[in-house]
């Protein structure tokens, strides 16, 4: 294992140390840990308290006609008009009576401040006999895709935070982003000792580190505003900004307004009580802010532009970029948000927030729109269908315009074209080299797919099998089964993808295989070798012998290997998706290992998820 490809692991594993014990989630739970410990369960968290709508409502007694007499007697002492007990009822009252404020300061002070004053602001934006229950958050549940509700209830909460606050940024393979954010977006209950809240927040700030900023928002949404928390709201707050959704923001910025205290949480306060028909309340605290040196005039004004458009502005607000050297998510989403022009020295950044953010914003042309929907489409956040579409809206408005015009129209022809032959030409010019053109990889996918398995295309039959897979058509590249020559590229890929009838491979052609291989360091030879041994498909000493030829080991078990071989013995499917994404984060394929690959591949493929362990095991070999 090289240095970096360590650290990455040992920054996602590292907290794992703190247990080696897992859990079976499933129908029958089962502790792995020794007999000795197995009576040391982790304690359930407490039950929530229920909700006032819950409690069973007790009626005041009735006073009776004739009441019975007391045993005891005590002094009856009239109090004094509008006195109450002696002590203010109210804050209002209190501050009156202390001289703290006069009839003027109150008729200064804005609803909210009077509301508060008087105890009358609401805490929440849901009534609670609609409040929502925090037992199982998520978007789709085991009948949708999603997996077991109670895969990750009995696991120790150590090894689950760990687990998600290992993976810091991308993943190297889309495959293996598409079951992560699968996972997190699952309906799922919090470990027993977690607060649900925490394991929300986690979730989705997982879910904003790999670019899923609308699966994130749909998460938090999941939750009432009234249950999160600072981290929740942290969160929410960057999804709704990354996805343009600024009013979005409000309930929890009008109903829990203590939960921040930073400028820009005072800026989306004023923005949404602008919205809320307080406009000139709204206008005179930006104005106060932006007198203020704790914010740059920029951020004011975008605010105080985005707050004008509720209506009834009294004056123009001219965005003056000048001096301006950063592009925040702030500033971008709001001036995506207005159509107000980004200059271009703040736009050249290739970081992925802003092409992401880019890539969903609805405000933005096609043309702003497709360098991040290109990105995204690589690293697994958007699929072929969301790529063709944006084509599609490009070719509409434009027509055969500039460069994405051109292609646009080989686009069609890759589709439409008569002859299979030119349908293949067209899909080879849409295909460019390097590892941000695999997106035009997935473009193609289902026009590759189109094309029918000849002996005059077998030299394309590699590059066209790993088009569909990208995909995940497996059932139309296994007809090329006939076609591509054993030891070929087109061969590896249906050799990992198989699905049907006898898997196993001899290893006389994974060396025919090898030594045709010329990827630097022979790595797609060893990533072969590491999933077919990870399925299953080459028996042990024919692993042994090509290690051996490749100069690798499969062997050596690291703490993440055992953790997450022991989740697959568990069968724990959301654990083992959770480690794998520990195990392949990265910008390329050159930061995995055989080694990681092959644990990878077999504990998905002992789960059940045979499905993405065999697609993960051929986007390696395609993409190595």
């Amino acid at each position: 294992m090289n240095g970096r490809m360590k650290t990455l692991v040992l920054a996602g594993a590292g907290m794992l140390a703190l247990t080696s014990t897992l859990v079976l989630a499933q129908d029958a739970p089962e502790s792995l840990l020794p007999d000795a410990y197995r009576q040391a369960t982790p304690t359930p968290a407490p039950k929530p308290s229920p909700t006032p709508a819950s409690r069973p409502a007790t009626p005041a007694p009735r006073p009776s006609a004739n009441p019975a007499p007391t045993t005891t007697s005590s002094p009856v002492i009239q109090q004094l008009p509008g006195s109450g007990s002696g002590q203010a009822t109210t804050p209002a009252a209190q501050a009156s009576e202390s001289g703290g404020l006069t009839l003027r300061d109150l008729e200064r002070l804005d609803p909210d401040e009077l509301d508060v004053l008087l105890g009358l602001r609401p805490k929440s934006d849901i009534p609670p006999a609609a409040r929502r229950s925090m037992e199982e958050v998520g978007i789709i549940g085991p009948g949708e895709g999603g997996v077991p509700t109670g895969s990750l209830g009995r696991q120790p909460a150590a090894l689950v935070r760990a687990a998600l606050t290992g993976t810091k940024g991308p993943l190297v393979s889309r495959w293996g982003h598409i079951l992560l954010r699968r996972v997190l977006a699952s309906r799922l209950s919090a470990p027993a000792d977690m607060d649900p809240a925490e394991f929300v927040a986690l979730r989705a700030g997982l879910l904003n580190r790999i670019g899923e900023y609308p699966a994130a928002r749909a998460l938090a949404q999941n939750v009432d505003t009234v249950d999160w928390s600072p981290a929740l709201a942290d969160a929410a707050i960057t999804a709704y900004l990354a996805t343009g959704d600024i009013l979005g923001t409000c309930p929890l910025a009008r109903f829990s307004r203590d939960m921040r205290d930073d400028v820009q949480w005072r800026m989306l306060r004023d923005i949404c009580a602008a919205y809320s028909g307080e406009a000139a309340r709204a206008r005179a605290n930006l104005k106060r802010i932006r007198r203020g040196d704790a914010v740059e005039n920029i951020d004011v004004l975008l605010a105080q532009r985005f707050a004008g458009a509720a209506g009834q502005s009294r004056g123009a607000v001219n965005l003056e970029w000048d001096g301006v050297d950063e592009l925040t998510p702030w500033r971008f989403a709001l001036a995506s948000a207005l159509g107000a022009e980004i200059p271009d020295r703040l736009t050249d950044d290739e970081n992925s927030y802003f092409q992401y953010a880019s890539a969903i914003s609805p405000a933005l042309s096609a043309t702003a729109r497709m360098p991040g929907m290109m990105r995204g489409t690589g690293a697994g956040i958007f699929s072929a269908n969301a790529l063709i579409d944006l084509y599609s809206q490009y070719y509409a408005e434009n027509g055969t315009e500039g460069d994405l015009g051109a292609r646009a129209v080989q686009l069609r022809n890759a589709y439409v074209a008569a002859d299979p032959t030119a349908r293949v030409a067209a899909i080879d010019r849409l295909w460019g080299t390097g590892e941000m053109d695999y997106a035009s990889r997935v473009l193609t996918a289902y026009a590759a797919a189109r094309i029918p398995p000849s002996e005059a295309l077998s030299d394309r039959a590699g590059p066209l099998i790993g088009s569909m897979l990208t995909a995940g058509l497996d059932r139309d590249a296994l007809e090329w089964g006939n076609v591509v020559p054993e030891g070929s590229l087109g061969w590896a890929l249906l050799a990992l993808a198989r699905f049907d009838g006898d898997n196993s491979v001899g290893g006389g052609a994974v060396r025919s295989f090898v030594e045709d291989d010329d990827s630097g360091g022979q790595r797609r030879s060893q990533f072969l070798v590491a999933g077919l041994a990870g399925l299953g498909r080459i028996d042990e000493g024919t692993r042994d012998d090509l290690s051996d030829t490749l100069n690798m080991s499969l062997g050596g078990a690291t703490h993440w290997a055992r953790l997450i071989d022991s989740a697959a013995a568990a069968d724990n499917q959301a654990l083992v998706a959770l480690l794998a994404g520990v195990g392949m984060q990265g910008t390329g394929w050159d930061k995995m290992t055989p080694r990681h690959l092959y644990h990878i591949v077999a504990a998905l493929d002992r789960v059940g998820l045979r499905a993405e362990a065999r697609m993960i095991a051929a986007e390696a070999v395609y993409r190595g």
